[in-house]
């Protein structure tokens, strides 16, 4: 396992300038001022975003085999004010962002995000992350834990997160905001 490059302590709200500043070896973000640095997913971490890109991503943003009207990404950098977040996966509805930005970030909101939970990430997913998903008004997120193999599917409220539904194992799921098609989750976990 690579080491993970050390994030100095700063007296100061983190700036772009100092995420920019680390290696590419890491997924940085910078929430509530404070700059975060993650290693690279692991394996079983980057089999479950890629499959799960593939089961929305097909149906959503192609629409293959479903009602399109999605652009689904991995790993989009998110702009928020001084906020910079990086969620496993992302979605606008293409009636809200006709076009991808021509910039490198992406300065609205989605409609929907995905976080990948890992040992290493999960207590700023659930906690500083969402916090911050729900003041920008992301109105879907889920939470996927590839270890427990559970799916956790929230719809924001009133500016607070509701859990609709936990799925897991090999459940076939129809889960919003993406419930027209059928999910197979057993097709996210490595094995």
């Amino acid at each position: 396992m690579r080491p993970m490059p050390r994030v100095p302590p700063f007296d100061r709200p983190a700036t772009y300038d100092d995420l920019v500043a680390l290696p590419d070896i890491v997924v940085a973000e910078i929430v509530d001022g404070e700059l975060h640095a993650s290693p690279r997913p692991a394996p079983e971490h980057a089999r479950t975003y890629s499959s799960l890109g593939v089961l929305i991503g097909g149906p959503y943003d192609h629409g293959i085999g479903g009602p399109g009207g999605w652009w689904i990404l991995d790993e989009p950098e998110l702009h928020f004010g001084r906020d910079v977040l990086v969620p496993d996966l992302a979605g606008w509805r293409r009636n809200r962002m006709p076009r991808l930005p021509a910039t490198a970030y992406f300065p609205l909101a989605p409609d929907w995000i995905c976080e990948i939970l890992s040992p290493s990430t999960a207590i700023l997913d659930r906690s500083k992350k969402l916090a911050i998903y729900a003041r920008e008004s992301v109105s879907h997120a889920w939470l996927i834990d590839p270890t427990a193999r559970t799916l956790e599917v929230l719809r924001l409220e009133a500016g607070r997160w509701t859990i609709l539904a936990t799925h897991g194992g090999a459940d076939i799921v129809r889960a919003e905001p993406f419930a027209e098609v059928a999910m197979e989750l057993g097709s996210l976990w490595a094995d």
